[in-house]
This record gives C-alpha cells, sequence and structure tokens, in this order.
C-alpha cells in the first residue's frame, strides 16, 4: 500500500476564469477560482466543502481538462509529480483519474447500464459489477435497464459504481450521495472509504459535509472560489473551536445538529469580489488589513488556513 505521506495531485496557486460577453460585443474576464491550494495523498479521503458557487464542481473539471472552450486555466496543476496538461489529461481521464459526475446526464441514454459500467475492459468485469449492484441494492434486472428506467437515485449508484469498477489510482466523487437513502449514502462512503484504504485517492465533492466528516481523512472548506483552510477531519468532529478560519466555523455552526445558526450576507459573485479578504465583508472580526490584502494561505499545525488573525 501507497504511503499517505506521498502526493498523488498537488495544486497550488490555481485560477479558473471565463472569457464572456459583457454587453454589445465586449469581452471580459470573469475569474471563478484563484488561489485555490489542495494537495491529495494515496490512502486518504479529502472532502470538499463549501456552498453552492465555492467552485467545488470547477476544481474537478479542472483537473480532469474538461472545462470548456472558453476557460483559462493558470496555476500549478500536478499528478504524481507532472503538469496536467490537455494530452496528459486525456490520457489519465477515465482510467486513471475517474469522475462520478454530479449530473445523471452523463449516462449514455442509448447504452444499457450494464455495459456502460462494464466500460471497455476485456474480459469483461461482470461479477465485481454485479457485486457492486447488489451492495447498492440495485435489483438485478437493473444491468438490462437504460437509464430512462431508472429512478433517481437508481442512477446515482449506477454512476458511483462506474468509479468503484475502475482500476484509477484518484477518484473524483462530485456530490455523489443525493437521491440515496441515508444507508444508500452510507455504503457508498464507506466503499471510497474501503478503495482509500486500499491505497487509493479519493476527492469527495459534497454538501453533506456531516456524513463526509465520518469518512474523510482531511477537509477542504472553499469560499467565493478559493481554500480558506484545510483542517483534518476529526477537528471538524471536536467543534467549532477547533477550527481556525471563521467560515469553517460558520459552516460548522450552520448544520442541523449544531444549532442551524446563520450568518449575516452571501458569498460574492464572481465578478464583484471584494478587494482584501473574501470573507471580510461577513465576518465578525475583520480587520482594516482584512478589507485591503487577501490573506495568504499558511500553514497552521495540522492543517493551512487563509487568515490573518487564525492562529
Amino acid at each position: 500500500m501507497k504511503q499517505k505521506n506521498e502526493t498523488l495531485l498537488e495544486i497550488h496557486d490555481l485560477s479558473v476564469s471565463f472569457r464572456m460577453y459583457d454587453g454589445g460585443l465586449e469581452q471580459k474576464e470573469l475569474q471563478v477560482i484563484s488561489d485555490l491550494h489542495l494537495t491529495v495523498r494515496p490512502g486518504e479521503i479529502v472532502a470538499v466543502a463549501g456552498s453552492s458557487g465555492s467552485g467545488k464542481s470547477l476544481l474537478a473539471s479542472a483537473i480532469l481538462g474538461i472545462l470548456p472552450s472558453n476557460a483559462t486555466v493558470r496555476g500549478h496543476l500536478h499528478y504524481k509529480g507532472q503538469q496536467l496538461t490537455p494530452e496528459i489529461q486525456s490520457r489519465l481521464r477515465g482510467r486513471e483519474i475517474a469522475l462520478v459526475p454530479q449530473s445523471v446526464a452523463f449516462l449514455d441514454p442509448l447504452m444499457k447500464v450494464g455495459k456502460q459500467v462494464d466500460g471497455h475492459k476485456k474480459p469483461y468485469p461482470t461479477e465485481k459489477r454485479r457485486g457492486l449492484f447488489k451492495r447498492f441494492a440495485l435489483p438485478e434486472k437493473t444491468e438490462s435497464l437504460y437509464p430512462f428506467q431508472l429512478s433517481g437515485g437508481m442512477a446515482r449508484r449506477v454512476l458511483v459504481s462506474t468509479a468503484l469498477i475502475s482500476d484509477a489510482e484518484l477518484i473524483i466523487a462530485d456530490e455523489p450521495t443525493p437521491g440515496m437513502s441515508l444507508d444508500q449514502a452510507l455504503e457508498a462512503l464507506q466503499m471510497f472509504r474501503e478503495m482509500a484504504d486500499a491505497g487509493k485517492a479519493v476527492i469527495l465533492i459534497t454538501h453533506d459535509i456531516d456524513l463526509a466528516f465520518e469518512f474523510a481523512d482531511r477537509v477542504a472548506v472553499f469560499y467565493a472560489g478559493t481554500t480558506v483552510e484545510t483542517a483534518p477531519a476529526a477537528d471538524f468532529r471536536k467543534g467549532a473551536d477547533a477550527l481556525r478560519h471563521p467560515y469553517s466555523k460558520a459552516l460548522w455552526r450552520a448544520l442541523p445538529q449544531n444549532g442551524f445558526q446563520p450568518i449575516d450576507g452571501f458569498q460574492p459573485y464572481a465578478g464583484e469580489l471584494p478587494k482584501g479578504c473574501l470573507f471580510a465583508p461577513r465576518c465578525p472580526h475583520a480587520t482594516e488589513e482584512c478589507r485591503c490584502q487577501i490573506p495568504p494561505i499558511r500553514e497552521t499545525g495540522d492543517g493551512e488556513v487563509r487568515c490573518f488573525h487564525a492562529s
């Protein structure tokens, strides 16, 4: 088994922008991800948390090289120490790096489910796939159905199976559990845990962060297109006082079991970002320094944080 201190995926100073028309024929660059940092090691699950629009799914697309043609990607994006160029991404995509997409529309409507999960491997992994379907409580006839014959929850479980059956070393699961019952979601996360324990690496993009805390090794918190904190999942289980960034603390307190405490304001739109710290307009501890300067990411204990005042 590979050691967890190795680095499989390393992302530094990542930015993603889109060329867009701003009235008439004028174009502008809309930056939606900026100065994003993330590392993933073999043998671990890194959960990515944050509100909608924080850049979680865009990160998955940037890693895989499946952003639209009007996107520009800058920064350091390395897999096994090698820069992820479009050519390398094309070679690794679906082989060494597998995606569980957020939308069930990724299933081919003209192909039966069993063949889609089996893929192009020879011999076909039929028995392994049937074992996965059984663990997910999918009826035996599922393999002979077309996607339109599946319920939303069944389609979601089929999508997860396509990644679990692969030999990929890095699995990116983008919201894999919506539409599943609690038992099914727990089963899916347990299978991701088993893959990580066998030496794979998993990026788990999820809104079900209370479930992710129980299965992940580390949690990366995104806000307005950047990383504000990466901390051991154990810190999130301990409570808000064990976290360092004010947004991470607010995210923890907003969970139903922790009081469901909202904070004032809203996440800024990509085209209207504040000058300094992106969270400063909502932060109760913001100072003039926070409003004028973007804090750098820095190491703190077992994690990283982007905050001038975090200890």
